[in-house]
């Protein structure tokens, strides 16, 4: 593995423990130029990021090092030089851990859409089979299957890669497609009002016939992107053109939203993406090692699918990290060395681990109560309820016993538990509110 390969992964690594926004104003155009005697040279556009990353990101970098190179790094300095066409540039574009294994770029497209999010390479299971199907809907009818579409959950299960998909498919019939953050969109109309140039900023954002924005929870609270945003939406809905929205959470659980925001959100579908599987844990494996053209044994892929559960992006960080050191010290891969390999990330991911507690604790912030509260004896509604799923959240996501999760909650009966988790189960199947409810707080279990 050369010197752009290493500093592929551990730009993959540093990659899960920042934010898209962190990662890509810091890491665009750096790279390894120089790797010997102990010493790593990093090359950095700028001063200005030279300093920072000295600052601030120094000891994240230095960990990767000795997370993915065989050789013992005692000195990393930073030096400011430009390299043209970097391969790592599309990496950091694409904001997701990428191919360590291949020497080829991957090419973002004239829409700013990567080349390998398609449908062809989104892996469905159960998880994620409703939103998958709602966005090929979108594609085949676009303004009119769904419209919006609001597709919501974790960070790295499979959002961006899904409004990416459509994008691509309805770039067949359109060169007006737009594809951006919230982030982007925000900073476009703060420019624009402090420039004067208000038109300019209508006829980009109305001038389409297809709007992808991620990360739309990053609107809350923000009322004068929210007002700009509500009259683009009510543009392009009122003339059929397609709106397609990411968030982390369900329009209800967005803070600081407006009213007739959440209620526009509501218009179309809205479509959950959850955890995966580890039958689609394993798919995903799979697929991701056929991709980078890496061969390994079912055995070691089982294994990280059952140590690695609550997203994509931690799944191909690990896989990348593996790779990446078999290939730096020409090794065969082995069960025994993946779990050496993996130790650390495994043990994190451990600590981390979904316990009672833990469940508890994610309904006590969903809904703004007091623990005490929950585990104590009020029969009052607000109170009930959030109890109730606790109860049912113990059950289905750690496999309490009912005699274990109802001493859990203030040492009920087991038939109360019982009693609790067949109504939250029967009220996911006829209640979309409470069903989004539930996801909401398994973000909060999974991901903080």
């Amino acid at each position: 593995m050369n010197n752009e390969q290493l500093w592929q992964a551990i730009l993959g690594e540093i990659e899960l423990s920042l934010s898209r926004a962190n990662f890509t104003t810091w890491f665009k155009n750096t790279f390894i130029s120089s790797l010997e005697n102990g010493r790593a040279i990093i090359c950095v556009p700028n001063t200005f990021t030279k300093a920072w990353l000295e600052k601030k990101y120094h000891k994240e970098i230095a960990g990767a090092f000795k997370n993915l190179c065989a050789l013992e790094i005692k000195e990393i300095l930073y030096k400011v030089e430009t390299k043209k066409e970097s391969p790592l540039n599309d990496l950091i574009k694409r904001a997701k851990t990428e191919n360590i294994a291949e020497n080829k770029p991957k090419i973002i497209n004239r829409f700013g859409l990567n080349n390998r999010y398609v449908f062809e390479t989104f892996i469905v299971g159960k998880n994620n089979e409703l939103a998958h199907a709602a966005c090929q809907a979108v594609a085949a009818n676009p303004g009119h299957a769904y419209n919006p579409l609001f597709i919501y959950g974790g960070v790295g299960l499979g959002k961006t890669h899904l409004l990416q998909a459509i994008g691509h498919e309805l770039s067949k019939k359109t060169e007006k497609i737009l594809y951006v953050s919230c982030e982007k969109f925000t900073n476009d109309y703060v420019q624009s009002v402090r420039n004067g140039q208000a038109k300019d900023f209508k006829d980009h954002y109305r001038n389409v016939d297809l709007l992808l924005i991620d990360d739309i929870h990053f609107m809350g609270g923000k009322d004068g992107t929210q007002e700009e945003f509500f009259h683009t939406f009510n543009e392009l809905h009122q003339t059929n053109r397609q709106i397609v929205i990411s968030s982390d959470r369900p329009p209800k659980a967005i803070p600081a939203l407006e009213k007739r925001l959440l209620s526009r959100f509501e218009w179309g579908m809205i479509a959950d993406i959850s955890a995966p599987d580890v039958e689609t844990r394993i798919a995903i494996l799979e697929t991701k090692c056929r991709e980078k053209n890496y061969k390994l044994d079912k055995e070691i892929l089982a294994y990280i699918a059952n140590n690695i559960t609550s997203n994509i992006r931690e799944l191909e960080g690990a896989l990348n990290r593996l790779i990446a050191y078999y290939e730096f010290n020409n090794s065969l891969p082995s069960i025994e060395s993946t779990k050496n390999v993996l130790a650390g990330i495994i043990s994190n991911f451990q600590s981390k681990s979904t316990t009672a507690k833990t469940i508890i604790e994610a309904v006590s912030k969903f809904f703004e109560i007091n623990i005490k509260d929950i585990i104590g004896q009020s029969r009052k509604k607000e109170l009930v309820v959030p109890r109730q799923i606790a109860m049912f959240l113990m059950r289905k996501e750690i496999n309490s016993s009912y005699p274990s999760i109802g001493q859990e909650l203030g040492g009920r009966d087991h038939t109360t538990a019982m009693h609790a988790y067949n109504k939250i189960a029967k009220e996911c199947q006829e209640d979309e509110r409470t069903k989004q409810n539930i996801n909401s707080i398994k973000q909060l279990i999974y991901n903080g």
